[in-house]
C-alpha cells in the first residue's frame, strides 16, 4: 500500500495540465491567488458535509474548505479584479469512483463578465486541456420533459415522489421535492449529459440557488442563475451569477443551518467575513468550481478518480 496509485505517465500529465491551465489564464490576465485552507466557518450547505479540525489551544475547532469561493470572494470585494486558484479541498463522507475526500478545485472569478461569457470562457479551457467541441448549452425544464415529460417548476410534490418510487432505486422515507428532483437528475439524465459534446445545464430550480443570483426565464418561472457543466455523463465545473446581496446571503445560510438542523446534522458557522465583504461591496462577477481530478480522468480516459490520484484516502 506504500505505492502510488497512478502511474509516472499520469503523475506528467497532470502537471502537464497544471501548466496548461496556468497558461490559459496567464494570456488572459487573470492573476492566481492563494487563500487559507483552514477556516472559522465552514459551508452551510446541508449537501456538503465539512471537516472540522480541533486544537487544544484556545484557537477552538476549524473547517477545512470545502471549496476556497468564501475567501475569494473577500479578495474581489477588496478590489483584486478577476482571479483564479488551483488548491485543495475537503469535503467528508465523499468516497467513491469519482469522489475522494480530499481533492483539486480550480476555482475562478470574473468581476463584469455574465454567465454566458463565463460559459464561453469555461468551454474554452476545456478544450484547451482535453482538446474537446465547444459546450452545448440545454436547460433543466427542458431535459425532464425530454425524458420523464414533466414540467420540473410545476409538477406538484406527489407526482415528483410518484415519479422517484416507480423509476429510481430508491426505498427510503419521502423525500421532498429538491431531493426527488436530484435523484432523478442523478440517476436518469446526468448520465446521459455531455456524451458527444461537452454539456452545460442552466437555470436551476430557484430553490437550487446556493450562492447564485435568481432570474426568470423565457416561461416566467424563477430560476437559479448558474450552470454545471457535463462532459460524458460526469459533473466537471459548477458555475454561478454570484450573489452580492449580504442581507439575501445572510439568510440563505441561517435557512441552510435550519435545514440541516432537521436533517440532525450539526450546525456550521457562517462565515461573518464574508457577510462584511458583501456588505461593503462586491464587484458583479460571475465564478466557477471546476474538478481538476475529475478533468484528468477525462483527459486520460479513465472511470475512476483513483487512476489520477498519487495516493488515495485509502493509501494517504
Amino acid at each position: 500500500m506504500w505505492q502510488p496509485n497512478c502511474s509516472q505517465s499520469t503523475l506528467k500529465a497532470r502537471a502537464g495540465c497544471y501548466s496548461q491551465i496556468r497558461a490559459f489564464f496567464d494570456s488572459r490576465g487573470i492573476i492566481e491567488v492563494e487563500t487559507p485552507i483552514l477556516s472559522h466557518a465552514g459551508a452551510t450547505d446541508p449537501h456538503l458535509a465539512s471537516m472540522t479540525v480541533h486544537s487544544t489551544s484556545c484557537m477552538g475547532a476549524q473547517y477545512l474548505q470545502t471549496s476556497p469561493e468564501f475567501a475569494m470572494k473577500r479578495l474581489l470585494a477588496s478590489g483584486s479584479g478577476a482571479i483564479y486558484q488551483l488548491c485543495k479541498t475537503f469535503r467528508a463522507d465523499e468516497l467513491g469512483q469519482r469522489h475522494n475526500p480530499e481533492f483539486t478545485m480550480l476555482e475562478w472569478y470574473r468581476p463584469s463578465y455574465d454567465l454566458a461569457a463565463l460559459m464561453q470562457e469555461i468551454s474554452e479551457l476545456v478544450s484547451h486541456v482535453c482538446d474537446l467541441p465547444k459546450a452545448k448549452i440545454v436547460t433543466y425544464k427542458h431535459v425532464f420533459q425530454k425524458h420523464f415529460s414533466i414540467n420540473p417548476f410545476s409538477s406538484t410534490d406527489e407526482v415528483l415522489w410518484a415519479l422517484v418510487q416507480r423509476s429510481c432505486s430508491f426505498s427510503g422515507e419521502k423525500l421532498d421535492r429538491d431531493a426527488c428532483l436530484d435523484l432523478l437528475l442523478a440517476e436518469h439524465i446526468e448520465p446521459k449529459l455531455g456524451l458527444e459534446a461537452p454539456c452545460f445545464l442552466t437555470d436551476y430550480p430557484a430553490s437550487q440557488a446556493s450562492l447564485a443570483k435568481l432570474k426568470k426565464n423565457e416561461e416566467g418561472d424563477w430560476v437559479a442563475a448558474r450552470a454545471e457543466l457535463y462532459i460524458q455523463g460526469i459533473e466537471i465545473a459548477n458555475a454561478y451569477d454570484e450573489l452580492t446581496d449580504a442581507i439575501e446571503q445572510r439568510k440563505r445560510f441561517e435557512l441552510d443551518n435550519v435545514q440541516r438542523l432537521r436533517m440532525g446534522l450539526p450546525h456550521v458557522n457562517i462565515d461573518e467575513h464574508l457577510i462584511q465583504a458583501l456588505s461593503h461591496g462586491m464587484p458583479n462577477c460571475v465564478g466557477v468550481a471546476l474538478g481538476v481530478d475529475r478533468l484528468l480522468m477525462i483527459k486520460l480516459g479513465t472511470d475512476d478518480i483513483q487512476d489520477v490520484l498519487s495516493f488515495s484516502h485509502e493509501r494517504a
